[in-house]
């Protein structure tokens, strides 16, 4: 999902460097959208991880 994420952040800046910004914004929130879920997802996943090994 991290992939993901950085993935659109790429298509968000090559947009904005051609001008697309509509384009480049939309990109933009979808990353930032993954990359909180990505977020989120690590750290439950880190919290369940040890809460299992004690």
């Amino acid at each position: 999902m991290l992939h993901y994420a950085v993935v659109f952040f790429v298509i968000a800046l090559i947009a904005a460097l051609f001008g697309f910004g509509g384009i480049a914004a939309g990109a933009a929130g979808i990353g930032k959208i993954l990359f909180i879920v990505f977020a989120v997802l690590a750290v439950l996943s880190f919290v369940f991880g040890l809460l299992r090994r004690s």
